[in-house]
């Protein structure tokens, strides 16, 4: 067993919204993004999605309002809720979500990441 470190972890990348994977829990993974300006709107059909701020803050927005999240906040979004991650400044968010779950959901595009790395 060793420990995971999510600063050190988070040191090893820079490119926002490409997941990786740090951990496995069950059927899910553990990762890390990192996330500046807008995402694409989308949904998952089938997985509720966690966001934990580690460090920054992250708006996550819907299509009749938006949720602030400061450091050591965090949200589920349900299933099927079309929502768009959104950070003015850098922010670092930790997700657990099923293995599955592909980060783009429902809107498959360019910043589709289908098989994030493991770091």
């Amino acid at each position: 067993m060793n420990k995971i470190n999510l600063a050190q972890k988070l040191a090893l990348f820079h490119e926002p919204f490409t997941p990786k994977i740090v951990g496995d829990l069950n059927d899910n993974h553990v990762k890390l993004v990192k996330v500046l300006g807008d995402f694409v709107w989308h949904s998952h059909d089938a997985e509720d999605e966690m966001f934990l701020v580690v460090k920054g803050r992250l708006t996550i927005c819907f299509r009749d309002g938006n949720v602030e999240l400061a450091e050591n906040e965090m949200l589920i979004v349900p299933k099927g809720v079309e929502h768009k991650p959104f950070a003015r400044e850098e922010a670092h968010v930790l997700l657990i979500e099923p293995k599955t779950t592909v980060n783009t959901g429902n809107a498959p595009g360019e910043r589709t990441v289908p098989a994030p790395e493991r770091i």
